[in-house]
């Protein structure tokens, strides 16, 4: 368990007049290395990451990951595993990957937010998870697309 990452919220949850207690929280990092959790969470803080993306099917692989839904809170960590921000869910859906548009690759923030970067660097991402759990990618491969606010910035 994080401890800091439950400070964090419990100094965020006084806030609200209800809040959901901690263990309904999602608690991660975006990406699977620390330059990736490093960039996003600077694309969180500075605004340019309002968005992202995984593959449907390991949620299936893995029944005990909560999948994320729309209001859900987040406590997003950095690359050393220290919360950064708390994000709350606003939109979350399943398209294709072939689907996915030019405005959600736009919302993600990262590289050169084009959908020709996005589809490079995610399809790579995903095809690592395909293999992780025994599926072969495909186009048609469902993402699970989330959209979100920040409602808690800062250390």
């Amino acid at each position: 368990m994080n401890e800091q990452a439950r400070a964090y919220w419990e100094s965020f949850a006084a806030t609200l007049e209800e809040a959901p207690v901690f263990e309904d929280v999602l608690v991660f990092p975006f990406g699977a290395d620390p330059e990736t959790q490093r960039e996003c969470a600077e694309l969180v803080l500075c605004g340019k990451k309002t968005a992202t993306a995984s593959l449907r099917w390991v949620y299936d692989a893995y029944p005990e990951e909560p999948i994320p839904r729309a209001d859900v809170y987040s406590v997003v960590l950095d690359e050393t595993g220290s919360p950064v921000a708390i994000l709350q869910n606003t939109e979350v859906r399943v398209a294709p990957f072939d689907e996915v548009s030019a405005e959600h690759a736009f919302l993600e923030g990262e590289g050169d937010r084009t959908l020709a970067y996005w589809r490079e660097v995610h399809w790579r991402f995903f095809a690592e998870s395909c293999a992780s759990i025994g599926r072969e990618p495909h186009p048609k491969m469902p993402i699970l697309l989330e959209r979100f606010v920040v409602r808690y910035p800062g250390s």
